[in-house]
């Protein structure tokens, strides 16, 4: 899985912010989310398979209209383990979230509503996991390609191995989690 692969590669660089700890808090606090919700671990990997398939698609368009540098701002600003709206806001419009709560009821049979209130801290923990691959010696630079993690992310060719349910499941293993 070439995500996953760039998560790895990000862990063993020094120059880069992916840790073990970083990877590990991040599964923690999906786990934490799902648990708080009584959502069983395979549901909540269908939950972040589609909120991750949306942040993608979201952040291909930022892409587009603003280039890597907006991308990579954006992740920078709002990747984190706290909650936030401004978040979903700055990734999605009203309508998009709605679309994205229904996506995610269809496929888990989670109430709407409640898969609403978890966007708001699902989404930075997404851009947090993309953070990884970011550069430890100018974080701030975005420069081109700069981090690896978000341009497998990004520029995947539709060949279904980017998933970030599955790479968090990956991960997980990989780190005994």
């Amino acid at each position: 899985m070439a995500l996953f692969d760039q998560i790895l590669g990000a862990i063993s660089n020094p120059n880069q912010q992916g840790s073990p700890d970083q990877i590990g808090g991040i599964l923690n606090m999906v786990q934490q989310v799902a648990q708080n919700q009584g959502v069983d671990p395979g549901t909540t990997s269908t939950v972040m398979s589609v909120v991750g398939s949306y942040v993608r698609s979201s952040l291909q368009e930022q892409r587009a209209a603003g280039g890597n540098d907006r991308v990579e701002s954006l992740v920078n600003q709002y990747g984190g383990t706290t909650p936030s709206v401004a978040a979903l806001q700055a990734l999605f419009s009203p309508a998009q979230q709605g679309q994205l709560s229904q996506a995610i009821a269809q496929k888990t049979g989670l109430n709407a509503d409640t898969i609403q209130s978890l966007l708001p801290v699902l989404v930075p923990i997404a851009l947090n996991f993309l953070k990884s691959g970011a550069s430890n010696t100018d974080p701030g630079s975005g420069s081109t390609g700069s981090n690896s993690v978000l341009s497998s992310f990004l520029d995947a060719d539709g060949d279904g191995d980017v998933d970030l349910g599955d790479t968090l499941s990956m991960a997980g293993r990989y780190l005994n989690h």
